[in-house]
């Protein structure tokens, strides 16, 4: 069996550290939000913890108030105690109207009364009130007043009124530091360490594992798949199994899901696969809910990572001679300072007739895909009325709202990243108000929301560079590379935003058009999947070497999925013939152009008696392979 982190979590109490800050007799209790024993109805979201400083609970109702989160507290003396939370009023960039996701904080049988998330523009310490207690553990709750989206960081019980409380950068980082430390386990060593297990990720740990690797997977959410996880709800794009190395993507069949569609039921996304796919193979070890936060470089090499638990705040360092960032957003390539991009080139670099005159920031934005169901009887849903200029005109008048509810088109993916997700939640809600609670017409009366996801889904931010650039002539004049590996087969597609919409939304759209490019097959260089200047950095997703227009064909998931293929069995490669990614394309081509051709599916006949697929009538089922959709 797999040795398998984290899938069985115990939680423990913590034990809380007193620290004297300002009051040498104070007492001062620091209560992490994500570590509630009991998240009730509150979900972990951790999308945005390298800007606002943490993982946070979040009431993700549909306007329905969530199950309360509880965990126990330990108090230390008896003592009248002032209650601070960390939060914030996320309509506040849209509205100054009380903030729609409220709670208050529950200690032992008294509730505080201040409704907490109504006020202030960011995220901040706010006073819940005072409340005398006496040694020993009490329960404590966040009890859910809306459902539509409040928020908790962490919660600071102390006898001290005046106790200094930084809101956000080094100050808070140290706050924390002080009053509740971080717990250091064991550091660990691997032959390979893979970061994100979307299916790029997760095809490039199993492609080096098979082929013999010790390796270390790691993904900052308890589910994989990323975009494809029901988490998020994009279906598998592109094709697999083309030439030049036709053994290439075999493998996604192994965990592909076998009905289509975007923002369909949990299941149609077969989250259940994906991990038994993973925890198939002894050689993969599995670090679920852990986010990549540190790189340590010696030269121009990475030696070691960081990585913490959004939940328990555990931190683990990992070591490894080959490391593969199939992160999406670079991560790992950013902390160990590998060459980027970001945004659009100009035409005039590349020659490239769909990039614009001038370089800019342009990126594709993220989407907060829904749907509902219609009901034999009506279905209410609460007022959501926060500015938004919604009428009659231009409303959605829908029951589903997949990829082109795309928020954030041109804003920074990654620094504005709550904001996207937080716009594309704001303007689903508002809408399904208008249509529900505004319209003369009646015809939505029976529709319930029944789903939205919370977590973005996210098209672009940060390309590492390679040693090639993918770019639009490549695929115009299919251009051949001796490395030539994974093949990709979407079309160019490149969003932007709806005129109409923005149009009607100030300038602030929040649906997306595109125009499809049709291309025939092309294999992307190996070159393309390797950092210029990060000597054991390999990429595979759509953080890959490429122009924003190349990035138009390569960046959907079944080729995603191919290219972690590939990186995995060129990371194998490095280990065992001691040489860097570069190396293999320069001294060991022969090696890995045969892997690919192969590829490492189950039933290749390149892999290790053990490694074989032995039930193959698995790969027999239906699957669904579209052509450039």
């Amino acid at each position: 069996m797999i040795n398998y982190l984290g899938l069985k979590r115990v939680f423990i109490l913590l034990s809380f550290h007193l620290f004297v800050l300002g009051n040498a007799n104070a007492s001062t209790i620091l209560i992490e939000a994500e570590s509630f024993a009991d998240k009730g109805g509150w979900v972990v979201d951790q999308q945005f913890m390298d800007q606002m400083g943490s993982p946070y609970l979040m009431a993700h109702g549909l306007g329905k108030a969530v199950d309360d989160a509880k965990t126990e507290v330990s108090i230390p003396e008896n003592g009248v105690y002032h209650v601070y939370t960390r939060t914030f009023n996320w309509t506040s960039p849209w509205s100054q109207k009380k903030g729609a996701g409220q709670f208050n904080i529950k200690i032992g049988n008294k509730t505080l009364k201040t409704n907490l998330g109504s006020t202030g523009d960011k995220w901040e310490w706010q006073y819940a009130g005072k409340i005398s207690l006496k040694k020993g553990d009490t329960e404590l709750k966040l009890h859910d007043l809306t459902g539509f989206n409040g928020r908790c960081d962490a919660i600071i019980l102390t006898t001290d009124k005046s106790l200094p409380l930084p809101d956000s950068g080094e100050e808070l980082k140290n706050l924390r530091s002080k009053l509740n430390p971080p717990v250091y386990l064991d550091p660990q060593n691997f032959d390979i360490i893979v970061a994100g297990a979307g299916t790029a990720g997760m095809c490039a740990a199993m492609s080096a594992a098979r082929l013999g690797s010790k390796v270390a997977l790691i993904n900052d959410r308890p589910v994989l798949g990323g975009n494809n996880s029901a988490e998020v709800r994009v279906h598998l794009g592109g094709r697999i199994e083309l030439g030049p190395n036709k053994g290439l993507g075999r493998m996604v069949r192994e965990f592909g899901h076998t009905r289509k569609g975007n923002a369909k039921p949990a299941e149609y996304y077969e989250d259940d696969k994906k991990l038994e796919f993973i925890k198939s193979n002894s050689n993969i070890t599995l670090f679920p809910s852990y986010h990549v936060n540190k790189a340590k470089t010696e030269g121009n090499r990475i030696s070691s990572i960081q990585a913490s638990n959004i939940e328990n705040g555990n931190i683990i360092t990992l070591t490894a001679p080959i490391f593969i960032d199939c992160t999406g957003d670079g991560t790992l390539g950013y902390l160990a300072g590998a060459d980027y991009r970001e945004g659009r080139e100009a035409s005039s670099e590349f020659g490239e007739s769909l990039a614009p005159d001038s370089p800019d920031n342009m990126t594709m934005g993220a989407s907060v895909q829904w749907y509902s169901e219609e009901k034999n009887n009506p279905q209410p849903f609460p007022h959501f009325d926060f500015d938004l200029p919604f009428n009659d005109d231009n409303c959605e008048r829908v029951t589903h709202g997949e990829w082109t509810w795309e928020a954030g088109i041109g804003k920074d993916q990654i620094k504005d990243a709550e904001w996207i997700r937080d716009y594309g939640l704001m303007v689903l809600f508002s809408n399904w108000d208008y249509i529900k609670n505004h319209l003369k017409l009646k015809e939505f009366g029976n529709q319930s929301l029944e789903w939205a996801a919370y977590i973005g889904g996210r098209r672009e931010s940060r390309r590492l560079m390679g040693d090639y650039i993918l770019k639009q002539d490549d695929i115009d004049k299919n251009v051949f590379h001796e490395d030539a590996s994974f093949t990709t087969s979407w079309s160019i597609d490149l969003h932007f935003q709806d005129p109409k919409n923005a149009l009607n939304f100030n300038g602030e759209p929040y649906k997306a058009e595109t125009k499809h490019y049709r291309i025939y097959p092309y294999a992307v260089p190996y070159r393309c999947l390797y950092s210029r200047n990060i000597s054991n950095l390999l990429m595979a997703g759509r953080n890959i070497s490429c122009t924003h227009v190349g990035l138009g064909t390569v960046r959907v998931m079944r080729t995603t999925a191919m290219m972690g293929e590939v990186a995995g069995i060129a990371a194998n490669i490095c280990n065992k013939n001691n040489c860097s990614p570069r190396e293999v394309y320069s001294k060991h081509l022969p090696t890995l152009k045969n892997l690919m051709q192969k590829g490492i599916g189950k039933n290749a006949d390149n892999l290790p008696d053990n490694q074989r697929f032995n039930n193959q009538k698995n790969l027999k089922k239906p699957y669904y392979s579209p052509n450039n959709e």
